[in-house]
């Protein structure tokens, strides 16, 4: 049981730090083919790897966590505009005042923050890596932040572990 739990948790950081992995189909496929894993342990496993993943990106969405040099920008000469490029522009200059924009009302009104975290750590919905970084921007003390993702991921992860065993009996 150790050895699922340990492989969950590596699986969750992995999924955590890029997010091209399901860690939700992978805990679905474990508890089927390995129905006798306590669907609790599991969840706790995952909900631990998933947050010790997000936590770099709060980290670094709050300052705390310096870039290394190859992840920050060269200024460049000024490259010729082609209609492409400006639409780009435009795109990521509409993003970059969306996120100014929410920050400034995470600073504003913190308990918004707190619960649109803790939903999207239950849910998935608005995504919790999108959520985690804007926690870190919104300046979510450390100790909330690990507290309210771990709770909601456990939950999440439990429920979704327990689900196939769940649905078992039900239909059977």
């Amino acid at each position: 049981m150790l050895g699922w739990c340990c492989l969950s948790a590596g699986i969750a950081f992995g999924s955590a730090l890029l997010p091209l992995l399901s860690v939700e189909i992978f805990v679905l496929g474990l508890v089927t083919r390995e129905p006798g894993l306590p669907w609790l342990a599991i969840g706790v496993a995952v909900a631990i790897g998933q947050l010790a993943g997000k936590l770099p990106y709060y980290l670094a969405a709050r300052g705390s966590l310096h870039l290394p040099a190859f992840l920050h920008r060269r200024p460049k000469d000024e490259p010729v505009l082609t209609p492409r490029r400006e639409r780009w522009r435009r795109r990521t200059k509409r993003m970059r005042s969306w996120v100014e924009a929410v920050t400034e009302r995470c600073h504003r009104h913190p308990h918004w923050m707190f619960s649109t975290y803790a939903v999207s750590s239950v849910v998935g919905l608005p995504p919790f890596m999108a959520t985690s970084v804007l926690a870190g921007l919104a300046r979510m003390s450390l100790a909330t932040f690990l507290a309210t993702g771990l709770i909601g991921r456990c939950i999440r992860f439990s429920i979704l572990a327990a689900s196939p065993a769940l649905i078992s009996h039900w239909a059977f």
